[in-house]
């Protein structure tokens, strides 16, 4: 599986909780930071962005992939749309959390979501 991360950098701890909650081995991380520009198209640098990962269009309807987004929801949002984009389906993205009582501030992998079937679900809700 590869994990592209759009947000800051893995700790080996939360790389073993992306593991143990998918009960897979994350073959390749692919960081891909986002920074974005507030004065230009949240559209075109996403799509940039989503470039700079280097996978091809079969990589990427094909390839086991884990996302984790930028942190930022407004870049969040249109890097999901660039994605089902080109993929097809909504990835499945893994979700971070402070860990309560720490100083400085430290993360956890809260959950790993299959966004396509939060999807399908809703489907069934309209």
């Amino acid at each position: 599986m590869i994990l592209i991360n759009f947000s800051h950098p893995l700790t080996p701890a939360q790389m073993a909780q992306v593991e143990a909650l998918t009960r897979q081995k994350v073959e390749r991380v692919i960081d891909a930071m986002a920074q974005f520009d507030h004065a230009q198209s949240f559209a075109e640098q996403a799509r940039a962005l989503v470039d700079a990962v280097g996978l091809s269009p079969h990589e990427w309807q094909s390839t086991p992939l884990i996302v984790i987004p930028p942190a930022l929801s407004f870049i969040a949002v249109v890097v999901l749309a660039e994605l089902h984009g080109r993929m097809g389906y909504f990835p499945t993205v893994a979700r971070l959390r402070p860990i309560a009582g720490t100083m400085p501030p430290q993360f956890e992998i809260a959950e790993v979501m299959n966004l396509q079937a939060v999807r399908d679900a809703a489907r069934s809700r309209r």
